[in-house]
């Protein structure tokens, strides 16, 4: 079993920064990658911003410039660190894990999300 778990959401005034973090724990062998994604009400989960193991980043074209992943899959911790925060980047923000339990075994795991308001 493998347990992902975000903290540092909350409410942020526009303009402002918060500052994600995540963990992964359990039965890991390795991890392929780790990442942040988002979702609005009545609307599918999407990517925001994801740090892969070759230390390769990957962002939305609707937080570039702003939004910051990072992370250390050797302590499986994954960071975003989010900066002139709009009210559009209000959602739950969740934690994907990308793990291998074992050499051959990869499996997506997700923390339980945390909530994210920009608001005035």
């Amino acid at each position: 079993q493998v347990q992902v778990v975000e903290s540092g959401g909350g409410l942020v005034r526009p303009g402002g920064s918060l500052r994600l973090s995540c963990v992964a724990s359990g039965s890991i062998f390795s991890i392929n990658s780790m990442g942040w994604y988002r979702q609005f009400p009545g609307k599918e989960r999407e990517l925001v911003a994801r740090y892969i193991h070759s230390g390769r980043t990957e962002y939305a074209d609707s937080v570039k410039g702003r939004f910051t992943v990072s992370g250390d899959t050797a302590k499986n911790t994954v960071y975003l660190q989010m900066t002139s925060l709009e009210p559009a980047d209000t959602a739950v923000y969740y934690c994907n894990a990308a793990v291998y339990a074992s050499r051959f075994s990869l499996g997506d795991y997700w923390g339980q999300g945390t909530q994210v308001t920009v608001s005035s």
